[in-house]
């Protein structure tokens, strides 16, 4: 061996097992923010089927301890439910430390709760309500992670999932206040993963459109001739999101921080 080669296998500790042990995240604490439906509630049970235990939050308590019920009657991890605005900058503070104190760490951070209000017309959209969009999805993540991502670094391991979306870059006129958000949290990936690396990993998980229970709003005639358009020739369902979560939070991704990973049916 020449004295410039490096030898990393044995860097996670799983060169010699099954490549399958890579995706585990046993002994790991996940929390996930709009984690009781939709996208976080498959990301909260594919964590805990994983091996983790799991902050299931968001703004309604009883949602998020439906959640947290049937992680601990279908796996053996625990959960905690907490509820908690995460566009609201006090509150967030309580919310790590209700999860440090129940397991005195996260090693997971999903930053996925989100909205995007519809509006007719763009001289619709109030103060109040693009406020409340830049709140929920730039600004609740940036604290976030700007009180665990530290902890993390000083811990000395982490990884952290800013949940985006497609309209992030491709931006249509009925979503204007909620890309222009969404534009800024992939930009905040790049800026914490330089700031908070090497020993914390920051990536972009982009889904495209997935038949959650806010699909109950779309006209699906316009949205299925709409999705013809995509190599995949269709909208994704919510379990289609766990691989590329369970990617980005484990040891699988060692080897990936400050991008961007699409999960769009494939948008030419």
């Amino acid at each position: 061996m020449t004295s410039d080669h490096h030898d990393t296998t044995g860097s996670t500790g799983t060169a010699s097992g099954s490549p399958f042990d890579l995706f585990s995240l046993a002994g790991k604490v996940a929390l996930v923010t709009g984690g009781s439906r939709g996208l976080g509630r498959e990301m909260s049970l594919a964590f805990a089927r994983a091996g983790a235990h799991v902050v299931v939050t968001s703004r309604k308590l009883d949602n998020c301890e439906e959640v947290v019920a049937e992680i601990e009657s279908t796996t053996d991890r625990s959960g905690l439910a907490y509820a908690c605005h995460l566009g609201r900058w006090d509150e967030v503070q309580g919310l790590v430390e209700a999860a440090y104190s129940r397991f005195g760490k996260v090693d997971v951070l999903v930053n996925n709760a989100g909205m995007s209000p519809l509006y007719d017309d763009v001289t619709d959209v109030t103060e109040k309500m693009f406020d409340s969009v830049i709140n929920l999805n730039l600004k609740g993540p940036f604290r976030l992670t700007q009180l665990v991502g530290t902890r993390m670094k000083a811990a000395g391991s982490g990884s952290i999932i800013n949940v985006s979306s497609t309209g992030s870059l491709r931006p249509m006129g009925s979503i204007i206040p909620y890309a222009a958000a969404k534009n800024g949290l992939n930009a905040m990936t790049e800026g914490f993963a330089h700031l908070l690396g090497p020993e914390v990993r920051v990536n972009t998980l982009m889904p495209g459109q997935y038949l959650t229970d806010v699909a109950a709003s779309w006209d699906m005639d316009y949205t299925n001739k709409q999705a013809v358009r995509l190599h995949l020739k269709r909208v994704g369902n919510p379990p289609e999101i766990v691989g590329a979560a369970l990617f980005l939070a484990s040891d699988a991704s060692s080897y990936t921080s400050g991008t961007i990973l699409r999960s769009d049916g494939g948008i030419p």
